[in-house]
C-alpha cells in the first residue's frame, strides 16, 4: 500500500511543480510591410499581466503552462489575439495589420463642424469624473531608459569626447542605459509610493537607476501635463477645459474593437507657438475615456533642450475603466553639436484599483532602494525582464560591465590615479588640484588659486588658502578636515582656523562639526559681495563696499532630521570680535571724484570705532519644517524633494552674558515661512519669503550679533530670492523687531513668446517686489521686472523709502 501512495504523492508534486514552473513565450511583431511595431502591447486576455515588444518588435513573455489567450495590440493596428496552449517554452510571430478607420455613416458638410467636436466635448464633459473614477492603484512597474550619441564634436576643452564617453570610432554609441522593476502604489489627489525591486545600469555595476514611476505619468485629464519638467509652464492637456482655445479638431475615422466604438481624432495646434501637443488621440463612444494616444511636441513649443519628443501611451481595460499598460518617451535633440536621442519605456502589470493600504503606508517616500536592488544576477534578469534587450544593448552591457569590473581594482585605479593626480600648475591656478585614492577612500582638495588672492583696504593684498582632507567611510557616511589660513600683507595680520566635519547618517542628514582659529570676516554675516567682486570694484573703481571684522572663535554643531521633513540644528559659538580700520588706499586706477570710505559703514569719512573688542558666548538654536515633504530613499542618503507645500523656519539665538567673560546679553527669536515655484499654470510660477523677528532682550548687541540683511550696492549679483537690489549691505541692521518680504513671479515666457523676435531666444519675464520694516528704516519697497534666460538675468528696479523714491536703475545677476 506504500508504494501506490508513495508514487500518487510524487504525481501530485511533479504536477503541482509543472503548474507552478513558469515559461517563456517570444516571437516577433511585424507589420504587414516585415517591419518591427516597436513597443507594441502584448498581456493575457481578460488580466493585467502582460508585456511589451522592444523597439525591434521582439517580445518574451514569462507564462505559466496552461492554456491562454494572448492579446497583441499597438497603436494604429488591428489587435490580434491568439490561443496558444503553454507546456515548455514557446515561439508565436505576429504580424499586425492596420487599423481601418472609416468615415462611413458620418455626415461632413463643408460648412458643418467637424463631429470631432462633439465627441471632445463629451470627453471634456466627462474629464473631472475619469480622473477621479480610481481612487487607488496598485501595479507592477518595469522601466528602461537608453540615451545615445549620434554625433559629437571631436573634442571639448581639449578632451577627446571618444575616450571620455567611450564611443566608437563615428563619435556614436550608447551613454546612459539602465532598467529598473518596482511597485507602485497611488491614491488620491497626489500620494504615492514606490519600492524599487532591482536596478541594473550599463557600465556602473554598484550605480542605482535613475529611472522613477511618477517620472512617467502623464494624465491627459489633467489640465496641464509635463509641468515643471521639459518646460516650467507645462503644455495644455488636448481633453483641458479649455482646449477649444488652444486646439482643432478632425475626426479621422471610426472603427470597433471588441464591440467599442473608437473614434481616431487628430489634434491640431491654433497657433504654432502655443504650449500643446500635435499628433492623434482615440476616444471611446458612449463611455468618451481615452483609450490611446499618440502625440508629440516639438521645439517651438518651448520644451527645453529637446528638438522632439513622441509619446505613446496605451491603455488596458481594467474593469470599467482604462489604466495605462505602456507608456513609451522618444525624444532627440542637438546641444552644441551633441547629437543625441533615446527612449524610456514603462510596462504596467498586474493592476488592483481596490487595494487596502495600512495605515501610514504613505508617509513622504515617495521611493525606497534598498542596497540590494542592484546586486541582481544576469540569470535573474533573464527570468524577470520583460522586454528583451536589442543586441545593441546586450553588447553594451557585456562590455561596459566588463570595463566596470576592471576599473574597481586597484590596480586600474592606482593607474588612473597616478594620471590623474598628476601635478600641474595651470590646473591648480584654474581649478584646484586634487589627489585621489578611491580605492582607500582618501581625498586632498587644494583650492584654486584665482580664488585665493584678493584685496581690499583692510588687508591690502591678501591670500587665502585651504586644504580639505575627505575620508569616505561605509554607508556613504564620511568625515572631512579642512585647515585654512589667511595673511594680509598691508596690516601684517596672519589668521587660520581648522574645521572638522564628521557626516555619520546620510539617511538621517545627521553631522557633528567643530572649528576653531581666527579669520577676517564680513561685517555683514550673509556677505555683502564676493571676495573676487570686492576685490575688482576696490582696484579699477576705487569703492570699496565690503567692510570687515576679526574673529577668533571656537564653535561646535550638530544637525539631524528628527522626523520627515523636520531638520533641528545645534550650535555653541564662543569668541573674540575685534573692529578692524583701513591700512592701505592703493588702487590700479585712480577715478576722479571717487574714494575709499573708511572701514565703519557709518562714517565712511573717517575711521571711528564701530564696536569695542568684546567676547561673546552664543547659543543657536532652529527647526526647519517643510509641510508635506516627499523624498527619496537610497543607501547614501535621504534626497528632498521639492514640495508643493511652505517651508516654515524657527529660530532662536541668545548671547550669554558673563560665562567665561562674555560680554553679550540679548535673545533674538525669528521665524520665516517660504516656498519656491507655486506654478500658476501657464501663468508661470511665483516664490516668496516672510521674515519676521524680534530682540526679546537687547541689554548688550554689538553689530556683528545684529540681526543683518541681505542688500546690494553693485551692478552685477548672485541670484537670490532674499537679495534686496538697492539697500545697503550695513546701515539697516537692527537690535530690534523687523518684518522682511520678498516675492516674485515668472512668468515662463508667456509674452515673450508671442514676440517671434525673442521667441528664439527663450526669454522668461520677471516681476518682483520686496519689502523691509524696522525701527529706523520703516516700509522700504522695492519693485523691479526684467528678462532672464538659464543662469543670467537682467532687471529694472524703483527702491522707496516709504512714499519717496530713492533709487532706480538696472541690476544683473548670473548663477544659480
Amino acid at each position: 500500500m506504500k508504494k501506490p501512495f508513495l508514487t500518487l504523492i510524487l504525481l501530485v508534486i511533479t504536477f503541482t511543480t509543472a503548474l507552478a514552473q513558469q515559461f517563456k513565450l517570444s516571437g516577433t511583431i511585424k507589420d504587414t510591410d516585415g517591419q518591427p511595431v516597436s513597443f507594441a502591447s502584448v498581456y493575457i486576455k481578460n488580466t493585467t499581466k502582460g508585456t511589451s515588444a522592444n523597439i525591434d518588435g521582439f517580445y518574451r513573455l514569462a507564462i505559466e503552462a496552461g492554456t491562454f489567450t494572448i492579446v497583441y495590440k499597438a497603436i494604429g493596428y488591428k489587435a490580434v489575439e491568439r490561443n496558444i496552449s503553454i507546456a515548455e517554452d514557446a515561439a508565436e510571430h505576429i504580424v499586425l495589420s492596420p487599423e481601418t478607420y472609416t468615415l462611413s455613416g458620418v455626415t461632413i458638410n463643408a460648412n458643418a463642424e467637424d463631429p470631432a467636436y462633439a465627441i471632445i466635448r463629451q470627453t471634456i464633459k466627462q474629464r473631472k469624473a475619469h480622473l477621479t473614477e480610481v481612487n487607488a492603484y496598485t501595479t507592477n512597474v518595469y522601466i528602461k531608459g537608453v540615451q545615445k550619441l549620434v554625433g559629437a564634436p571631436k573634442k571639448i576643452f581639449g578632451r577627446d569626447i571618444q575616450k571620455m564617453l567611450d564611443l566608437d570610432t563615428n563619435r556614436k554609441g550608447i551613454i546612459y542605459l539602465s532598467e529598473s522593476t518596482s511597485t507602485f502604489a497611488f491614491q488620491r489627489p497626489d500620494k504615492i509610493h514606490e519600492e524599487m525591486i532591482s536596478s541594473k545600469t550599463s557600465g556602473r555595476n554598484n550605480a542605482f537607476s535613475f529611472n522613477k514611476a511618477s517620472d512617467l505619468i502623464i494624465n491627459f485629464y489633467e489640465n496641464i501635463l509635463l509641468e515643471d519638467k521639459l518646460s516650467t509652464r507645462g503644455f495644455v492637456s488636448p481633453i483641458s477645459d479649455n482646449a477649444f482655445l488652444y486646439y482643432r479638431y478632425k475626426l479621422l475615422g471610426v472603427s470597433t474593437e471588441n464591440g467599442i466604438t473608437v473614434n481616431k481624432i487628430q489634434i491640431i495646434p491654433r497657433r504654432e507657438h502655443d504650449p500643446v501637443f500635435r499628433g492623434v488621440i482615440y476616444i471611446a463612444d458612449d463611455s468618451w475615456h481615452l483609450v490611446n494616444a499618440e502625440v508629440y511636441l516639438s521645439k517651438n513649443t518651448g520644451i527645453n533642450l529637446l528638438d522632439t519628443l513622441h509619446i505613446k501611451q496605451q491603455f488596458l481595460k481594467v474593469e470599467n475603466t482604462y489604466m495605462p499598460s505602456n507608456i513609451n518617451f522618444q525624444f532627440n535633440g542637438n546641444v552644441l553639436g551633441f547629437k543625441f536621442e533615446g527612449y524610456y519605456v514603462g510596462v504596467y502589470s498586474n493592476y488592483n484599483i481596490q487595494p487596502n493600504f495600512p495605515k501610514n503606508y504613505f508617509n513622504g517616500e515617495i521611493l525606497k532602494i534598498s542596497k540590494a536592488v542592484n546586486k541582481k544576477d544576469s540569470l535573474f534578469w533573464l527570468n524577470n525582464r520583460p522586454i528583451p534587450l536589442t543586441k545593441e544593448e546586450s553588447r553594451d552591457y557585456i562590455r561596459k560591465d566588463s570595463i566596470a569590473a576592471l576599473k574597481t581594482s586597484k590596480r586600474y585605479l592606482d593607474s588612473m590615479e597616478r594620471e590623474n593626480n598628476k601635478f600641474g600648475i595651470v590646473k591648480l591656478a584654474a581649478t584646484g588640484y586634487t589627489i585621489n585614492n578611491r580605492y582607500a577612500g582618501k581625498h586632498y582638495s587644494f583650492d584654486p588659486l584665482y580664488r585665493s588672492i584678493l584685496y581690499n583696504t583692510v588687508e591690502g593684498l591678501a591670500l587665502k588658502y585651504g586644504v580639505t582632507y575627505k575620508k569616505d567611510l561605509e554607508n556613504s557616511r564620511y568625515y572631512s578636515i579642512r585647515p585654512e589660513a589667511r595673511y594680509g600683507f598691508s596690516n601684517k595680520t596672519l589668521t587660520g582656523s581648522l574645521t572638522a566635519n564628521y557626516y555619520y547618517n546620510p539617511v538621517k542628514r545627521a553631522n557633528i562639526s567643530i572649528s576653531g582659529g581666527s579669520g577676517i570676516y564680513d561685517l555683514n554675516n550673509f556677505g555683502s559681495m564676493s571676495l573676487l567682486g570686492n576685490s575688482i570694484n576696490s582696484l579699477f573703481f576705487e569703492t570699496n563696499f565690503s567692510k570687515f571684522y576679526k574673529k577668533e572663535f571656537i564653535n561646535a554643531g550638530t544637525s539631524r532630521e528628527l522626523s520627515n521633513g523636520l531638520l533641528a540644528n545645534l550650535s555653541v559659538d564662543y569668541s573674540r570680535n575685534t573692529q578692524l580700520v583701513n591700512t592701505t588706499h592703493f588702487k590700479i586706477k585712480d577715478l576722479k571724484g571717487e574714494q575709499f570710505s573708511s572701514n565703519n559703514p557709518f562714517t565712511p569719512e573717517t575711521e571711528t570705532p564701530l564696536f569695542p573688542t568684546y567676547k561673546a558666548l552664543t547659543v543657536m538654536a532652529s527647526l526647519n519644517y517643510t509641510i508635506g515633504q516627499s523624498y527619496i530613499t537610497r543607501p547614501d542618503g535621504k534626497f528632498y524633494q521639492a514640495s508643493k507645500y511652505p517651508t516654515i523656519d524657527l529660530s532662536y539665538r541668545k548671547g550669554i552674558n558673563e560665562v567665561f567673560n562674555s560680554d553679550v546679553d540679548y535673545d533674538l527669536i525669528a521665524l520665516e515661512i517660504s516656498q519656491n515655484r507655486m506654478s500658476s499654470g501657464l501663468w508661470g510660477y511665483s516664490s516668496f519669503i516672510i521674515g519676521a523677528g524680534k530682540f526679546l532682550n537687547h541689554n548688550q548687541v554689538f553689530y556683528p550679533d545684529a540681526r543683518h540683511f541681505r542688500g546690494n550696492n553693485s551692478l552685477f549679483s548672485v541670484p537670490n530670492l532674499r537679495k534686496f537690489l538697492f539697500l545697503d549691505f550695513y546701515l539697516f541692521s537692527t537690535d530690534r523687531e523687523y518684518l522682511e518680504g520678498h516675492f516674485e513671479h515668472n512668468f515662463s515666457g508667456l509674452l515673450t513668446n508671442k514676440v517671434p523676435l525673442l521667441r528664439k531666444l527663450k526669454l522668461e519675464e520677471v516681476v518682483g517686489i520686496s519689502y523691509l520694516s524696522q525701527p529706523v528704516k520703516r516700509n522700504y519697497t522695492e519693485f523691479y521686472f526684467g528678462l532672464q534666460r538659464l543662469i543670467f538675468r537682467v532687471a529694472y528696479g524703483f527702491a522707496y523709502d516709504g512714499k519717496t523714491r530713492v533709487q532706480h536703475g538696472f541690476r544683473m545677476s548670473y548663477g544659480f
